[in-house]
């Protein structure tokens, strides 16, 4: 299943130019992978949070392709590229409304953070359940420029 959802470009996230600001492609993406979590697989962070689990942003890798202009709607999708013991990779590209131009794409590292201790921690039993069945195994590139090339190829 595409996970995937539609936004509108808000005045107050743009520059005098227009553009989307570089870091709400950051704030846009990372929004749209909550409510994917949400709208398509039941799980909400208020619930991931309420069993003593939260992540925090370990790292961030992004490539800027095209400006995401006010007013514009743009289509943004995400994928969990991997699960790991105390990690999760996810994958979340900004495309036009029409799905034809990326114009970014986001690898985001999250560490796992066991609310009650505050330190990083193994994920539980439960949340390993809930996330290995939404690894989308199939993004196998070894870097985001690799990775890429591959989306920009599947759209020509």
């Amino acid at each position: 299943m595409e996970l995937k959802t539609f936004y509108k470009i808000r005045f107050n996230d743009c520059d005098s130019f227009k553009h989307l600001n570089n870091s709400g492609y950051i704030d846009y993406m990372l929004n749209a992978r909550e409510d994917h979590l949400k709208e398509f697989h039941d799980i909400s962070m208020t619930y991931l949070y309420s069993k003593g689990s939260g992540w925090m942003v370990n790292k961030h890798e992004i490539i800027y392709l095209n400006p995401a202009n006010y007013g514009e709607q743009v289509c943004i999708k995400s994928n969990l590229m991997k699960y790991g013991n105390d990690s999760l990779m996810v994958e979340m590209t900004m495309w036009d409304e029409n799905e034809t131009h990326i114009k970014a794409i986001l690898w985001t590292k999250f560490i796992h953070i066991n609310l009650l201790t505050g330190k990083r921690d193994n994920h539980p039993e439960w949340f390993e359940k809930l996330a290995i069945p939404l690894e989308n195994s199939g993004i196998l590139e070894n870097s985001l420029s690799e990775r890429l090339k591959v989306l920009m190829a599947q759209k020509v």
